[in-house]
Parts: structure tokens; C-alpha cells; sequence
């Protein structure tokens, strides 16, 4: 019984962390993938630098180079009402624009995990 329990307030507790609260989710490149090809609604948003950028991309991706000082203002500009896909490098640069989208009211933020460099790491198509 006490099995059981532990079992039951870990799964509780990642289902109530802080980003799927904030309407964060972070996507394995598989689960990644698989919302690109289903919804043909999502904004497709690479956060790297754009020589980065030009290294390779995921296709359909817009690059929105989260150092840039106009950053902030530029994602407001973004249709709220559609979800938002977001990648960087490795996953720190993307979790903190998920961050600046859920706080600006955007409902359905995903992240890559691991972002690129998991992308590249399970044989994903990139775009030059």
C-alpha cells in the first residue's frame, strides 16, 4: 500500500509542476514531430541566433533570435490563439521564451527537449 502511494504522489507531482501549470509542455522529438505534422495551426519558433539558424532549422521554423533587444515586442505580435512550438540549441534559450510567452497569455506553449541537438541526435529532417 505504501508502494502505491509513493507511486501515486510522484506521478501527482509531475502532473502539477510548474510548467504544464503555466501551459508549458515539453515534447520529445518524436512528440515534437508528431504535433508539426497534425496541426498545421502552430507557430513554428527558433529562438537561436541566426547563424545558428542558418546551420540547419526545422522546416517551417521562423527565426526569432531570443538575444535580440526587440525580442519581447516582436512575440507579441504572434497570434495567441494558435499554439506556439519553440527550439533552441540544447533547451535553455527555448524554456526561457516559453517562459516570456506563457507569462503574455499564450495558452499552448510546447518546448523541445533537448532541442536541436536531440532533434539532430534522432535522425529529425533539417532544412538549410
Amino acid at each position: 500500500m505504501l508502494r502505491y502511494l509513493c507511486f501515486l504522489l510522484t506521478i501527482l507531482g509531475f502532473s502539477c509542476s510548474p510548467n504544464a501549470a503555466n501551459g508549458q509542455n515539453k515534447l520529445s522529438p518524436d512528440a515534437f514531430e508528431a504535433m508539426l505534422k497534425n496541426d498545421t495551426t502552430v507557430q513554428l519558433l527558433d529562438v537561436r541566433t541566426p547563424g545558428e539558424f542558418h546551420d540547419g532549422y526545422i522546416a517551417g521554423a521562423k527565426n526569432l533570435n531570443i538575444q535580440d533587444a526587440d525580442f519581447a515586442q516582436r512575440i507579441t505580435q504572434l497570434d495567441k490563439n494558435r499554439p506556439v512550438m519553440v527550439y533552441c540549441a540544447l533547451g535553455g534559450r527555448s524554456a526561457n521564451a516559453a517562459g516570456q510567452f506563457s507569462k503574455l497569455g499564450f495558452p499552448k506553449v510546447y518546448d523541445l527537449k533537448g532541442g536541436m541537438t536531440a532533434w539532430k541526435e534522432k535522425g529529425k529532417a533539417v532544412a538549410n
